[in-house]
């Protein structure tokens, strides 16, 4: 029996080959859909305003209870990704949302279409935390970054493509709004990736299976050999015990608990400004007098700015401090989400909108590489979907919290706070984020172990754990 597979070394010592590329473009597809689904409530209102009478509070808790929904959607997809495997686990919740999706294509009330969406929300979350696990676990720690931010240039097409599909199909009848949910439901062809994927060795390793994670890197490693060539040895592996599953109390722990705060405040902020502009720009873009198809074809215009974002992202990830990356993107959304709301413009709304979505996938992308290397491989998978599930659940009073402000003080008012959770983002990692440049760079010279070292926000220079 093997003591240890040293996973993280033979992982990070592979140069990208074809079982990376295939990898990326499976999660890649998984991701597309998950954002072109994303929106789909929110391009759908201003019409089932006109059909079912749909008002503004109900936009607001069907939207709240979506990401109650994503919050239950997250912590269930950590439990699934420990239990059950990173692989398995993005199967299941990509056919989750894409099955729920497909049910709200029948939807007959906004009652109906409110469970279903709760029911959608959770597969979306879910599989965007264990996409996010999948990645951090496969590629080679020194370009993950660039290659999460790859999956999410990508998939983030799904978000300009739904909006303009949805601007075309939404007006034509009463009832041609559903194909933008039965769109949304083509996510279940993840199916015919599945078979080509590999599951994580990191993870085997992590239950003690050691002869599972040697055959699954041997395969690997066969691949990358025949296409590439020999092979480097892989440092040598420091030997530790399997640990037992970890309990949720995990978190309480010291070298866990600084992290989680500060990324439960990072997808908090990220989460009450993004959706808070993009769930309910067409809307109220409607109720300020734009028709239903020029309001949803404005907002379609402004996300195209969003695969630049990732990919603007995919440039600076790995080059610079992932921690200053996020604040200066985080400010720029800021100042550009608040000159959106200050404007009646058709251009300079265009204009401003496509910023925002540009640096906000840009944000998204780098939060999604650094937020998984704030944590050790017992505590990556349970971490990363707590923090990124409270920030989720945190919107749930996000759109009661923005029609109250609509309805009492105006439209500007919606953009100033959302404006305003941004800049409180930015702050806290600039203050308490740590930085994890310096470790990515210790693992590329081939130094890397899988000895657990904490990271505490306090400590802005210290070396965290990203094996």
């Amino acid at each position: 029996m093997q003591q240890h597979s040293n996973a993280a070394n033979r992982l990070d010592r592979l140069p990208i080959s074809r079982f990376h590329k295939i990898t990326l473009v499976a999660v890649s597809f998984a991701y597309f859909f998950e954002f072109a689904d994303i929106n789909s409530f929110a391009t759908t209102a201003p019409k089932l305003v006109e059909l079912w009478g749909v008002t503004i509070n109900q936009i607001a808790y069907v939207t709240s209870l979506s990401f109650v929904g994503m919050f239950f959607g997250s912590i269930a997809a950590s439990w699934i990704a420990d239990r059950w495997g990173r692989k398995n686990a993005l199967t299941i919740t990509t056919l989750w949302f894409a099955l729920f999706s497909f049910a709200a294509v029948f939807a007959w009330d906004i009652i109906s279409l409110g469970v279903f969406r709760v029911l959608t929300s959770a597969g979306l979350a879910a599989m965007t935390v264990v996409a996010v696990v999948y990645i951090n676990e496969i590629f080679p720690a020194a370009v993950r970054g660039k290659y999460q931010a790859y999956a999410i240039v990508i998939g983030i097409c799904g978000t300009p493509v739904t909006n303009l599909i949805a601007a075309g199909v939404v007006p034509l009848t009463d009832w041609s709004w559903r194909l933008v949910y039965l769109w949304g439901s083509l996510g279940i062809l993840f199916i015919f990736f599945t078979r080509h994927l590999q599951e994580s060795p990191r993870w085997y390793e992590s239950k003690g299976e050691y002869d599972k994670a040697d055959a699954v890197l041997l395969k690997i490693e066969a691949g990358v050999a025949a296409e590439k060539g020999a092979l480097s040895e892989a440092a040598a592996p420091v030997i530790t015990s399997p640990q037992p599953k970890a309990p949720l109390s995990i978190l309480l722990q010291r070298k866990y608990l600084g992290p989680t705060i500060l990324l439960t405040i990072l997808w908090v902020t990220q989460t009450i400004g993004f959706f808070g502009y993009s769930s309910w720009a067409p809307t109220l873009l409607a109720q300020e007098g734009f028709s239903v198809q020029k309001s949803i074809f404005y907002v379609a215009l402004t996300t195209v700015g969003a695969p630049l974002g990732s990919f603007v992202a995919s440039l600076v990830t790995d080059r610079f401090e992932r921690k200053w990356c996020l604040v200066v993107f985080g400010t720029l959304i800021a100042v550009c989400g608040l000159l959106y709301g200050l404007t009646f413009n058709p251009i300079l709304i265009v204009v401003f909108g496509f910023l925002v979505n540009m640096f906000e996938r840009g944000y998204t992308a780098l939060a999604y590489a650094y937020s998984p290397e704030l944590f050790d491989t017992r505590g990556r998978s349970l971490g990363t979907g707590v923090s990124y599930g409270l920030g989720r659940l945190s919107n749930a009073a996000g759109p009661l919290i923005i029609a109250a402000l609509y309805t009492r003080t105006g439209y500007e008012s919606v953009f100033i706070f959302i404006a305003g959770t941004w800049m409180v983002g930015a702050l806290a990692l600039a203050i308490f984020g740590p930085m994890t440049k310096r470790a990515r760079l210790i693992i590329a010279g081939g130094t890397s172990s899988t000895t657990d070292t904490a990271v505490k926000p306090s400590e802005t220079s210290a070396t965290p754990n990203i094996s």
